[in-house]
């Protein structure tokens, strides 16, 4: 199993042995394998969402990424709404709308739409980064002005026009997202550095972090979200979910080989390389596999026992209130076993 570099544990950390009173939630990108089609990758990601459903996750997020080869999941909108459609009981999310590449009338109004077809199951996870890179982020947006000053007048914006009003003048009082909600997506911001731990804190909403990235900065921006939080409308206590990439499987070993394609692909995006997810086998005979297997990682990966005890440490040392696993395998089905696996560990 991969060790998991912690700075730390809180002192208000979990107790050892509460796994059973956390929430497990679970996050994908409806990845294109090598020979696949992006209709085989949607279709895989829908099949997987009934499956967590099936299992008792509590949430199945998806993301946005553009101009991406690996990766299906554009519109996040979109694909959440065929995914819960074909849910019946867990919460449907976005991991997350990055909100500088739309207006927030638009995000608004995609999720008070879908919260009416699905009352009390939306999620809008919500980011503050592109999704992409510069010229497409100029595709998008139509313009190549630096965005994110904007980002908290607009994430105020869409809180307000989904039903929390936490400012004086605002789109909310000319614009409605819809005409006669009945209930409201809950609204969730997501980060990977400093700035949004802080900004959620200072706005009292639950607060998402993409450890699954595996940039580091875990423990130090969970502790500037608690310690920047506020109760407000929305929440009486901090609630963090931190991400973590696991693969599970009946021995060590196999989940060490299932992890290649995802251990290859994180690679080549750090090295400015976007590498196909291939199968395990040709993983590991492609020229970049050495130094891909050498590259230091945080994911928790090995059996379902392993993979649990690493997640107990991960919520010992962050105190988050859930977390949520982005499991990258090259096929469905060895994805699916992940989750059986860990699912019967973790809710025994």
């Amino acid at each position: 199993m991969a060790n998991i570099e912690l700075e730390a544990s809180r002192s208000d950390s979990p107790p050892s042995g509460s796994q059973a009173a956390m929430p497990l939630s679970v996050l994908d990108l409806a990845m294109v394998a090598e020979g696949a089609t992006s209709a085989d990758a949607l279709a895989d990601t829908t099949a997987f969402a009934k499956k967590a459903d099936e299992l008792g996750f509590s949430r199945f997020w998806v993301a946005e990424h553009h101009n991406m080869a690996t990766v299906a999941s554009t519109t996040p909108s979109v694909l959440m709404a065929h995914v819960a459609s074909n849910t019946e009981r867990i919460k449907v999310g976005s991991g997350g709308v990055m909100l500088p590449n739309h207006a927030p009338l638009a995000v608004a109004e995609q999720f008070a739409l879908l919260e009416a077809l699905h009352p009390g199951r939306i999620d809008l996870g919500v980011g503050r980064a592109p999704g992409s890179d510069q010229a497409t982020a100029f595709a998008l947006r139509r313009t190549t002005e630096d965005l994110s000053e904007e980002f908290p007048r607009n994430l105020l914006d869409v809180m307000a026009l989904l039903g929390d009003v936490r400012t004086e003048e605002g789109l909310w009082r000319h614009f409605n997202a819809t005409p006669e909600p009945a209930s409201y997506p809950q609204v969730l911001l997501l980060g990977s550095s400093a700035f949004s731990p802080q900004l959620a804190g200072m706005l009292g909403i639950p607060f998402v972090f993409a450890n699954h990235f595996d940039m580091g900065g875990t423990l130090h921006a969970v502790e500037i979200y608690h310690d920047n939080f506020k109760p407000s409308p929305a929440l009486d206590e901090p609630y963090a979910i931190v991400s973590a990439a696991t693969i599970a499987a009946p021995t060590t070993d196999e989940a060490e080989w299932l992890s290649s394609p995802s251990k290859l692909r994180k690679f080549g995006l750090r090295t400015g390389q976007l590498f196909p997810l291939l199968p395990p086998d040709e993983a590991q005979a492609h020229p970049a596999w050495e130094h891909a297997a050498a590259m230091p990682s945080n994911a928790i990966i090995g059996t379902a026992a392993e993979v649990v005890e690493g997640l107990e440490d991960l919520a010992a040392a962050t105190g988050a209130s859930e977390l949520m696993l982005y499991v990258a395998t090259h096929s469905l089905q060895e994805r699916i076993r992940s989750l059986e696996l860990i699912a019967a560990a973790w809710f025994a």
